[in-house]
């Protein structure tokens, strides 16, 4: 019934630019509305178009509440056509307006209309039920909003053939099927026409599309024959011809032990060729021979190559027993650790960690020893094939070897079970005393608090003790200089006084000048002044031999490669492999005696305090 009533109604024109139709009137839009098929715009019912479709935030009832151009879903920009939704869901469509026509939308409740199956690489779609009045520029205006248009092919009746630029573009000119057009405000019946838009099979399409699929299969063969080249094996190389030149030359080659396998390969295919005949069967007899030397070579090789085999089984035999006596000496360790003796003394953490260690060791101590009865096996056995005869005074032989082979296997596990059993005590004990260390009273904890307060405070007078000693030590240094430089000066003086009362005697009798005392002080106060600079350089002039010029070059050099300083055992180590004789005393003086070249700190707390030597000559030319 509703279909036709809106069919009826199909020739009455809508015109949105002359509606007078009062806006706060709803009936009116529900009636004109309800003519057409459609819940009224702006009124509460459903939803014309799908948020999908629409544009968010956009109002349909903007386009004829306030007179608004309306926004048509088909511009391309915007995208607003989906492709056909799935056929059990039904979509709600809006109104498509045009320049010269306007798109109304079928009723929703109808079923879609049905389309043909889509044939392969289709472009083009049939259009029919346009109106009688409908133009190519009308048809183009309207559809070319899904695309670029390629070509219109009209009919003389209602119908008309699209092709479009691109495949997708059909999809969106397949959503305007079941759409009523209705050109400009015409009533006229030829004004007007139910849209029916399907799939066309055009020979254009189909010949593109196979050009296409063609296209694919030939880069796929290519690209398959690539992939073949690559992972085919290389060809062999190309074998001469035989020659008499060329036999002369296979010939050398045959001697020469590094281009042998290449000859003899040569030398095989021109025999199975069928080269040798009368005239060349003495030349290839020599090569044959020639050959045949390399029998000698090769056994040889092979024997060397055993032999160092069995020098490596051998190096690594001994180094896996040294392995593992080390092993077990690191084991015996840990057992005398766990003893009562010793692990008392420990804490709890170090405990805990001594018996991970214990036990990861035990580990592989038993695992190597696995690995070493395992060679020893072998061994065994490899000795019994190549030793089987009949004799019995060999057969007694290797049952005596294996009945070691089993004493020693017995032995092992029997020291195994007695380390594990020792391991097993030692754990007991472990919770023994965890079990003692939880009854502890409080007393206990704060007597440990206090001697690890008291360890503290020593280790930090220790430390000022230290430091005390360095300045006592240096200001006697300096009062020494002080007294040597006081000595020198008195001895300065004396000498001046002497002088000055000769020169004066010498005035008082002889009668000089005013000059000649002038001079007497100049020569005075330069050989003072001289006295002073050379007492400057004997302080500056720490070196007194090559020996120790080439020493300090030695020292400096280290301790530039070691930017943290290095305590004087280990300067004295590294120095002793060059020299036996020096010791360390003497090496911590000469630095003793360059302070602006070698300065010491003291690293550390308490226990840990250690005298470290830096070079801070570097230092000291920066500063200056």
């Amino acid at each position: 019934m509703m279909a036709a009533a809106a069919d009826g109604l199909g020739s009455i024109a809508i015109d949105t630019t002359q509606l007078n139709m009062s806006v706060t009137d709803p009936t009116a839009w529900a009636t004109a509305m309800n003519n057409l098929g459609m819940v009224p715009v702006g009124l509460p019912g459903q939803q014309l178009v799908s948020d999908s479709i629409c544009v968010p935030g956009f109002d349909p009832g903007l386009n004829m509440m306030t007179g608004i151009t309306p926004i048509n879903p088909m511009i391309p920009g915007l995208g607003l056509v989906p492709p056909p939704p799935p056929t059990e869901v039904a979509v709600v469509k809006e109104i498509i307006h045009c320049k010269s026509c306007t798109l109304f939308p079928q009723n929703p409740n109808l079923p879609p209309p049905s389309t043909r199956e889509r044939p392969p690489g289709c472009k083009t779609v049939f259009v029919g039920g346009l109106p009688e009045n409908a133009t190519e520029e009308i048809i183009q205006e309207v559809f070319e909003q899904c695309g670029d248009i390629t070509a219109i092919r009209k009919s003389k009746k209602n119908f008309c053939h699209i092709r479009f630029a691109e495949e997708f573009m059909v999809d969106k000119a397949i959503y305007l099927s079941g759409y009523r057009m209705r050109l400009g405000s015409s009533t006229d019946k030829k004004d007007s026409g139910r849209l029916h838009v399907d799939f066309a099979q055009a020979r254009d399409d189909f010949y593109e599309w196979e050009c296409k699929q063609r296209m694919r299969a030939r880069e796929e063969r290519h690209r398959r024959k690539l992939e073949e080249d690559r992972l085919r094996p290389p060809s062999p190389p190309a074998i001469m011809h035989y020659s008499e030149h060329e036999a002369a030359l296979l010939a050398e080659k045959l001697k020469d032990d590094s281009k042998f396998s290449e000859a003899i390969t040569v030398l095989l295919s021109w025999i199975e060729r069928g080269e040798v005949n009368r005239r060349s069967a003495n030349q290839f007899y020599s090569m044959v021979q020639s050959a045949n030397s390399h029998v000698r070579r090769l056994m040889n090789e092979k024997a060397t190559h055993e032999q160092e085999m069995e020098e490596a089984k051998e190096n690594f035999k001994n180094a896996l027993t040294g392995i593992l006596t080390q092993f077990e000496q690191i084991v015996a360790v840990f057992n005398a650790s766990t003893r009562q003796k010793a692990w008392d003394h420990f804490s709890k953490a170090q405990r805990k960690n001594i018996d991970i260690w214990r036990k990861h060791s035990e580990e592989l101590r038993n695992a190597q020893s696995e690995q070493l009865m395992g060679i020893r096996r072998e061994e065994e056995m490899e000795m019994s094939d190549d030793e089987n005869c009949d004799s019995p005074t060999k057969k007694m032989r290797v049952d005596e070897s294996a009945l070691a082979a089993q004493a020693y296997a017995l032995k092992e596990e029997n020291d195994s079970l007695r380390w594990q059993l020792d391991a097993y005590r030692n754990e007991v004990e472990l919770l023994k005393q965890e079990k003692e260390q939880l009854f502890r009273t409080e007393e206990t904890v704060t007597k440990d608090q206090q001697l690890q307060f008291l360890q503290q405070t020593m280790q930090g007078m220790q430390q000022q003790l230290l430091t005390i000693q360095e300045e006592l030590n240096n200001k006697k240094s300096e009062l020494e200089q002080a007294k040597e430089e006081q000595s020198h000066t008195q001895a300065l003086l004396k000498v001046l006084q002497e002088q000055l009362k000769g020169t004066k005697e010498m005035v008082e009798t002889n009668g000089h000048s005013h000059e000649d005392t002038n001079e007497i002080n100049v020569l005075t106060v330069a050989l003072v002044n001289q006295d002073r600079e050379n007492n400057i350089e004997k302080r500056s002039q720490g070196l007194k031999s090559e020996k120790e010029a080439l020493l300090i070059g030695i020292i400096s050099t280290f301790l530039h490669v070691h930017p943290f300083g290095a305590n004087i055992e280990y300067l004295w180590s590294y120095m002793q492999q060059l020299d036996s004789k020096i010791s360390a005393n003497e090496i911590e003086m000469l630095l003793m005696r360059l302070p602006r070249m070698f300065k010491q700190e003291f690293t550390g707390v308490g226990a840990t305090l250690e005298k470290r030597w830096k070079l801070c000559a570097f230092e000291g030319i920066k500063t200056t």
